[in-house]
């Protein structure tokens, strides 16, 4: 039986290095194709992408801030100061 199989995949190896070389020689053989095209003019408009992106609301949730300290002296002085 490990004859038979050891034949066989011996002759698949002959088939398949026979099969190679065949297409290697055919390959060689074929020259490439060249194509040669007309000119050709196009005219037109080029349009631009649109894109739009929507936000939502946002809920800064924020409130009044109160004033614990009066800058009234502060800036008084300052004025008082030179260069004024």
């Amino acid at each position: 039986m490990k004859r038979a199989t050891s034949v066989i995949l011996l002759a698949l190896m002959l088939v398949a290095l026979a099969a190679s070389v065949a297409l290697a020689q055919g390959a060689k053989k074929r020259q490439p194709r060249v194509i040669q095209l007309e000119e050709i003019v196009i005219e037109g408009r080029v349009q631009k992408p649109n894109a739009f992106y929507i936000l939502n609301r946002s809920n800064l949730g924020y409130e009044v801030l109160e004033l614990r300290t009066s800058f009234l002296r502060k800036v008084v002085r300052s004025v008082q100061k030179e260069p004024f």
